[in-house]
């Protein structure tokens, strides 16, 4: 489907902009599937753990494509980011995002900028040169993220889908 509708319930609350030391990303795994579902959802994009489940079963052992997870020590996943390479006939590979969400009771701690990082450092490791990702245009918290890690719009376009 094209769209979706927020809504899920976060994570377990603590003080917004307090550091989170406790704090550790990794690669995802099929366990993960419940709690990135959840997430998913919290963005507006409806999942069940049993969808996620096989998206990752499709995404996870594919080299051009890693999702990692952050979570809060032994707690769980607070954010989950997804990096892929794109193929297009255009233009050379790109990394692009997507998709990024963190908690929204765990935001402006620096777990997005966390995930960021280690995407970026993914997309290096294999030799691209620059990572790409879209943003709804009504997400101005986020476009504002974005630029704080020195993203910076570079095309504005209309996105079209039809469904079947």
């Amino acid at each position: 489907m094209c769209a979706g509708v927020d809504g899920a319930r976060p994570a377990r609350s603590r003080k917004r902009g307090e550091p989170l030391s406790e704090l550790r990303v990794r690669p995802a795994t099929f366990g993960d599937a419940e709690r990135v579902a959840e997430l998913a959802t919290q963005l507006g994009y409806p999942s069940t753990p049993q969808q996620v489940g096989a998206r990752l079963g499709h995404l996870l052992p594919r080299d051009e494509h890693a999702v990692y997870v952050a979570e809060l020590g032994a707690g769980p996943v607070i954010g989950w980011v997804h990096v892929f390479v794109k193929h297009t006939a255009e233009s050379d590979p790109q990394a692009e995002i997507g998709g990024l969400v963190v908690d929204e009771s765990q935001r402006q701690r620096g777990v997005g900028k966390l995930l960021m990082r280690h995407a970026e450092q993914w997309a290096r490791a294999r030799g691209l040169r620059s990572v790409y990702l879209r943003s709804n245009v009504l997400r101005k918290d986020a476009h504002a993220f974005y630029a704080s890690l020195d993203y910076r719009v570079v095309k504005t376009q209309a996105v079209f889908c039809k469904d079947f």
